[in-house]
């Protein structure tokens, strides 16, 4: 009979609960990114909220009092173009200070335009406030997959990352019901009660990244083999001198030497090869989750349904949160039973034609009652095929393609690639969407470039994306140097052992002028001499 659970590998000593659980905590941060971008939607609906910040612009839909397109845009791309440097300025703070620590002072950053955006009773102020809380999300959406990555177990890594991505849509739902909760209130509370609620997000975070391990990956890179050691010890549950501890660490240093030896690990080392393919790979992917249109419905969703004639748009943004959590358990499971390329290709072919369907049915049918009912539904399937394909996908590829070198580097780019095409859809979309002088008023017809993106999604998984699912981080690199084409990736066998690669490097080898194929022949041919050489008879050495 198949099995359908995942298990650790037999062999593997030690626990691995203790890493699964820190990564699973770790990913609570992705409720402060969710919940912040799931608020933002229902404020800009709440009536209370449209009279006090208005400066003097009427909707023409409902000839109420509210921001314009161009506040509007602001309002929710300010957001987006704090997190797009907050991810940038992710890798010197991560380096320097740590993933643990660093992920406490983003948490700080975060809680300081939180504290801004609650106070707000005016546009200026609560628009810094949602720059620095995006400069704290920014921050925190880089380095989580970073110490989560550096943190997991090989067989259960990318479930593990994955796990961020269903925070984030964990923060959604729980946005969309607070909102519902307040959106009726006649006061202040109706968006202060929302936005103030975040405080308990940081705080959680904050208290449990006190009590975690730095990743010893990162103490490697530091130089600090002992404090690793008692790192990986607490993870696994072993003794510090278990000689497991010390193979993988010895493997895990090996490798990080090798790397260095073929290259600096400065911002430039990520733009020459061979770092930039996996550069460009990552900020390929993360650029195409955002132009698949998900925080279209997530941002505007509720005014989206508003103008489409459908009653109770909140209620519709509720669920659609609710289907985003639900559909992103089974990408949990099948990232790490199907792996990295198939789901990726499910999930772009199931998000295209979910998109042209949406498109076809606005633009042929609007404001009919049945049509909108048939509108939501491929909203809703839509949202199932990202939220267990591209959702948590995304972040398990990008964690885990880049070598220790320049892998906070390399993660902070393709995040920030991310927040830039988050930022430019943000804000070019109610430009797009909205009726009104100098607006595109496309509507439901803005479904067919997203659909058409999708599209794009399906070749670029193809031609780009290597299957990585079963290595260790380390194995990974070995990965991409060995194999050409993305599409040649699945089935990998890593046969190379850095520890003696390493040795064959100091006896003279120059690594940074032969390939990664080269050194593991010459390490064979060294070993199997050494072999022959102790079967000799005494004195018949050669």
């Amino acid at each position: 009979m198949m099995d359908f659970m995942l298990k650790k590998p037999e062999g593997v000593a030690g626990s691995t609960a203790p890493a699964i659980s820190i990564g699973m905590f770790v990913s609570f941060g992705g409720v402060l990114f969710g919940y912040d971008t799931g608020t933002i939607g229902g404020i800009l609906a709440m009536t209370y909220w449209r009279k006090l910040f208005s400066t003097g612009y009427i909707n023409p839909t409902d000839h109420l009092p509210d921001v314009s397109a161009s506040q509007s845009s602001e309002i929710v791309s300010i957001l987006s173009a704090g997190t797009f440097f907050g991810a940038l300025f992710s890798a010197p703070i991560a380096d320097y200070m740590g993933r643990r620590w660093g992920m406490i002072f983003n948490c700080v950053v975060f809680t300081f335009g939180v504290i801004l955006q609650t106070v707000a009773t005016a546009i200026p102020m609560f628009v810094a406030g949602r720059f620095f809380a995006g400069l704290g999300v920014g921050l925190l959406s880089a380095t989580i997959p970073l110490y989560q990555s550096e943190t997991a177990p090989k067989w259960i890594r990318g479930t593990i990352v994955g796990a961020y991505q269903w925070a984030i849509t964990i923060g959604l739902l729980l946005a969309a019901v607070v909102l519902n909760s307040t959106k009726n209130r006649n006061d202040t509370g109706s968006y202060r009660v929302p936005v103030a609620v975040q405080f308990a997000w940081s705080i959680i975070l904050v208290v449990g990244m006190l009590l975690l391990p730095e990743t010893p990956r990162y103490l490697i890179k530091r130089g600090k083999p002992e404090e690793a050691a008692r790192s990986l010890s607490r993870l696994r549950r072993l003794d510090v001198n278990h000689p497991s501890i010390v193979e993988e660490l010895a493997e895990v240093q090996a490798n990080h030497n090798y790397e260095l030896s073929i290259g600096g690990d400065s911002y430039m080392t990520c733009f020459r090869r061979p770092i930039r393919k996996r550069l460009l790979t990552g900020i390929g992917l993360q650029a195409l989750q955002q132009l698949t249109g998900v925080n279209f419905i997530f941002y505007y969703g509720t005014s989206y349904f508003l103008n489409s004639g459908i009653s109770n748009p909140f209620i519709i943004s509720m669920t659609t949160s609710a289907v985003n959590v639900a559909s992103t358990v089974p990408g949990l499971y099948l990232v790490e039973k199907w792996g990295r390329r198939p789901l990726l290709m499910f999930g772009a072919v199931g998000m295209s034609i979910s998109q042209m369907l949406v498109a076809a049915i606005g633009t042929a049918k609007p404001h009919e009652q049945q049509a909108n009912q048939a509108l939501v539904s491929f909203v809703c399937i839509y949202i199932f095929f990202f939220a267990c394909s591209w959702g948590p996908c995304a972040w398990v590829v990008t964690s885990e393609i880049f070598p220790l070198k320049a892998r906070a580097k390399g993660l902070s780019m393709t995040t920030a690639s991310n927040w830039l095409l988050n930022w430019a859809i943000a804000y070019a979309t109610p430009y797009m969407v909205n009726p009104g002088a100098g607006n595109a008023n496309l509507g439901s017809k803005v479904f067919f470039v997203w659909g058409g993106f999708c599209c794009i999604c399906v070749a670029f998984v193809y031609f780009c994306i290597y299957e990585t699912k079963g290595l260790s981080l380390e194995q990974v690199d070995e990965l991409y140097d060995k194999v050409g084409y993305a599409w040649q990736s699945t089935g990998f066998v890593p046969t190379v052992h850095f520890n003696e690669i390493q040795e064959t490097i100091s006896e003279g080898v120059e690594s940074n002028k032969v390939s990664l194929m080269d050194l593991e022949q010459t390490t064979m041919r060294r070993k199997s001499h050494a072999v022959h050489n102790e079967t000799l008879p005494e004195g018949k050495a050669t």
